[in-house]
């Protein structure tokens, strides 16, 4: 298991007793209230504030000087500024409302924005994912890599569908043409938090989306990293974590997906 610092220890707790609290909401749907946040199919419920509000009480305790920035709650000042929490209490949101066991909890700590520990809780498939500068990626106390695969044709990648009220319809539908003939699969899972993890666990070989925030991303950016692989801009450039956009791989396969995405970004800009 890995050596965690006392900051990745809070964390941890702290995905931890939100997994629970969501756990108890998501055994009773049908109670929920459920409104439209930034449009009629970017859904939030009671229970992504109450996870909020968990996490945020338990990593202030801990570290009350860090910075904090939520999904929910928005940003706010420490006496500490060059140390931020980055916190999406209940990434994959409408999976949650509609049912669907793939969603978690996000708990990331930036150090001058740069990404150094990071946990990925998802409480139905009881997967914990953490990572920490330069100890590595683990699952369930197990260390993780990930994959081998070398070359696009034998990957199965992940991306990020845009929904109702998103930008880059037309792009993505660009990207999916021209990728389903290049790879031996392409997923979706509906959340950033899987997709990100799965990658680092080997299970996927690439994922890639365009509209995010920063703590859809964080926490996976570090795990990829830690498992041995590469984590950029959609673009091939250096990743900004709120440059609204990620793209992470095994490494292997990376130069060649981001060639085939900036193509599409190429024709999509000519048309």
């Amino acid at each position: 298991m890995i050596d965690a610092s006392a900051d990745l220890k809070s964390m941890i707790q702290a995905a931890q007793a939100a997994g629970e609290g969501l756990q108890r909401r998501f055994a009773q749907l049908s109670e929920l209230t459920v409104r439209a946040k930034n449009g009629p199919a970017d859904l939030v419920s009671v229970a992504d504030e109450e996870a909020e509000h968990t996490v945020r009480g338990l990593l202030a305790s801990a570290r009350p000087a860090y910075a904090f920035l939520g999904e929910e709650g928005g940003a706010a000042g420490g006496t500490d500024a060059s140390r931020t929490w980055i916190v999406d209490p209940l990434d994959g949101t409408t999976n949650f409302l509609f049912a669907c066991p793939l969603w978690g909890v996000n708990v990331a700590l930036a150090h001058e924005g740069e990404i150094v520990a990071g946990v990925t809780y998802l409480p139905v498939l009881g997967e914990m994912y953490v990572a920490e500068q330069g100890k590595g990626a683990w699952l369930n106390g197990q260390r993780i890599q990930v994959s081998p695969r070398s070359s696009l044709i034998e990957s199965v990648l992940a991306c990020g569908i845009p929904f109702a009220g998103k930008p880059d319809h037309p792009l993505f539908a660009r990207e999916m043409a021209l990728l389903s003939e290049r790879t031996s699969g392409i997923r979706r899972t509906g959340a950033c938090a899987v997709d990100m993890a799965w990658v680092a666990a080997g299970r996927w070989d690439a994922y890639w989306e365009r509209a995010l925030n920063a703590w859809d991303l964080a926490p996976g950016v570090i795990l990829v990293q830690e498992a041995g692989g590469t984590a950029t801009a959609v673009d091939g450039t250096a990743l900004d974590i709120h440059g609204n956009n990620v793209c992470v791989s095994n490494g292997a396969i990376h130069g060649t997906l981001v060639e085939q995405l900036n193509a599409v970004l190429k024709e999509e800009n000519a048309s």
